[in-house]
């Protein structure tokens, strides 16, 4: 008995003549007419139906390589790359020589971001071929991947996130399938507040395999680090459902609930009136996730508010300032801050900050109150003279026109006649200023103007007035 070459194809090496070769033969052939069925397929592009092809033919010859290398080849263009790797691997098993066999097992793991296995591969194809150029490229390609691999690692500890999105859309270029690098680039867009396409690529794997766990994760860090907390936990706990050692989900969801705890116990100490215990609270909650720039921001904007309730108006502002610098666009610290400003008469810095918020939501209130913080602005450029005679904003009739006679005899210059000349003319520049300020605010219409930021030389000017006059009025 020899040896027949089709049947050594389909039922391996060895396979000798009997009384079932016809059989066998007939077998084969119609195995072969198949995958040529299959082949007219492929080039066609109809993947579907040249996978159902091939697969016939396989289960015809089930040992036979080649039908195994064909269906990984479709079921690459598919680009079903676990289906495609197990028909390669089973492929070389049947023939340890096929060279398209090593080499499609070697794209498969590349495509699928094993940079290791896929180097074998390559190498493998280059014993048997030395001169094998694709496999040369690839082997490139498998060593760059391990590269960019080792960069990302070196970028994640270091929180250099945007180095780690790079090198992770480098490694996509050729690991198109790799979910654990698309992963780890989501993770990094939603560390770096880019929520959006965090989202977007999460939801990708998603589609394609609903129960990945790390996709699972990153999409309730998305909602934890917008501030959604309670759809995150629900993320979180589905996670850990589908991976129930998935440490950053466990970790993130404890976060989150102690997070949300906290800031709403601070939230119902503010209520209550008991604004020391509030403030404690909020500082508390900002202990636990540095990361988490939404929810932070909120809790420095609530602390804000505390502090000015307790009139520590200087760590208020710088709280609102926090809040700013972890977000840009969060209109209520801009308010708060530039309400704090208004408080310490900084009025530079507040209608700088009512002008942002107006730019930003043209309502009528915040054009009022960057009207009110303008006008407070030029009439802090001018004399204050309620500073001149050293009264309150608020003061009565009498406590003006007291405050006037004590201002008067400190700075009346018979009070000074024996000083110098120049203390004689700086004390007589502020007997005047304290005269002219009685003179506005003794007249009530005269008052309510000044007040109102009308400049009073508008109205005509100042009455004239010299030492004369008030010399007069002390007879």
């Amino acid at each position: 008995m020899i040896g027949h070459p089709a049947l050594c194809l389909c039922l391996g090496e060895g396979a000798l003549f009997d009384g079932r070769t016809d059989t066998l033969f007939l077998i084969c052939r119609e195995a072969e007419g198949f995958k040529e069925q299959g082949n007219a397929f492929y080039i066609k592009k109809n993947y579907a139906e040249a996978f159902h092809f091939y697969t016939r033919a396989i289960d015809m010859c089930p040992k036979n390589a080649s039908y195994y290398g064909n269906r990984a080849a479709t079921l690459m263009m598919l680009s079903r790359y676990r289906e495609a790797l197990e028909d390669s691997q089973q492929a070389v098993r049947l023939d340890d020589t096929f060279v398209k066999g090593h080499l499609r097992e070697g794209k498969c793991h590349l495509t699928l971001g094993n940079s290791m296995a896929a180097s074998r591969c390559f190498q493998k194809v280059l014993e048997l071929e030395p001169d094998h150029s694709p496999a040369q490229q690839e082997l490139k390609n498998a060593e760059s991947i391990l590269e960019y691999e080792r960069m990302a690692e070196i970028g994640f500890e270091k929180r250099d996130f945007r180095m780690v999105v790079y090198c992770m859309d480098r490694a996509l270029e050729s690991a198109s399938a790799c979910h654990r690098f698309k992963v780890l680039k989501a993770e990094c867009l939603a560390l770096l507040g880019r929520y959006a396409e965090a989202q977007s690529v999460a939801s990708d794997i998603l589609r394609m395999d609903s129960t990945n766990g790390d996709a699972l994760y990153v999409r309730g860090l998305c909602l934890y680090y917008e501030d959604c907390i309670d759809k995150a936990v629900q993320f979180f706990i589905q996670a850990l459902r589908m991976a129930p050692d998935h440490e950053k989900a466990r970790l993130a969801c404890r976060n989150a609930k102690a997070l949300k705890a906290k800031k709403e116990e601070g939230n119902r100490a503010f209520k209550e009136g008991n604004f020391e215990e509030a403030y404690s609270l909020y500082t508390d909650a900002l202990t636990i996730d540095p990361n988490n720039i939404k929810t932070n921001a909120k809790l420095y904007c609530n602390r804000a508010t505390v502090g000015s309730k307790l009139k520590k108006l200087e760590q208020a502002i710088e709280d609102c300032s926090k809040a700013i610098r972890l977000d840009n666009s969060y209109i209520k610290a801009f308010l708060r801050r530039a309400q704090c400003y208004m408080d310490t008469e900084m009025y530079e810095e507040a209608v700088r900050d009512y002008e942002k918020v107006y730019q930003t939501e043209k309502t009528k209130e915040h054009k009022h109150l960057l009207k009110v913080a303008q006008l407070e602005l030029k009439k802090s450029k001018r004399k204050d003279y309620y500073k001149v005679l050293g009264v309150e904003k608020n003061a009565s009739e009498d406590e003006i026109k007291k405050a006037y006679h004590k201002r008067a005899l400190m700075h009346h210059p018979d009070r000074h006649s024996g000083a110098s000349a120049e203390v004689q003319k700086e004390e007589e520049k502020k007997f005047k200023e304290v005269g002219e300020a009685f003179t506005v605010l003794s007249d009530p219409k005269k008052k309510s103007r000044y007040d109102s930021g009308h400049d009073l030389e508008d109205d005509g000017g100042m009455e004239a007035s010299g030492p004369g006059n008030y010399f007069f009025q002390f007879g």
